[in-house]
């Protein structure tokens, strides 16, 4: 398959993408390139292969839930540059009327 210069113009409307009349060219070779990239590795034997979610195997990261002691109130607002006592004291960013 050979892109020509429409269809460049036409993938670029579909990512609304502006594109020159001097790169139209360029761009053509390079999608060419990557379709015959595409094209080399459908000719991989997968038969065998199973399908998979990611290419290697992931695990949780995440501790285990573990019910423990958090801070008091009293340490946690402790370093905080206001409070109210009870809750952290922060500036306005909605502005009502």
């Amino acid at each position: 398959m050979d892109f020509s210069r429409d269809d460049v113009r036409k993938v670029a409307g579909l990512a609304r993408l502006k594109v020159g009349d001097d790169e139209l060219d360029r761009f053509a070779a390079e999608l060419q390139a990557m379709i015959g990239y595409v094209q080399i590795l459908n000719e991989v034997d997968t038969t065998n292969v199973l399908p998979m979610v990611h290419a290697v195997e992931l695990q949780n990261v995440l501790r285990s839930d573990v019910l423990a002691r958090s801070l008091d109130r009293t340490s946690a607002l402790a370093n905080a540059p206001r409070t109210d006592g009870i809750f952290f004291l922060v500036p306005a960013i909605i502005e009502s009327d």
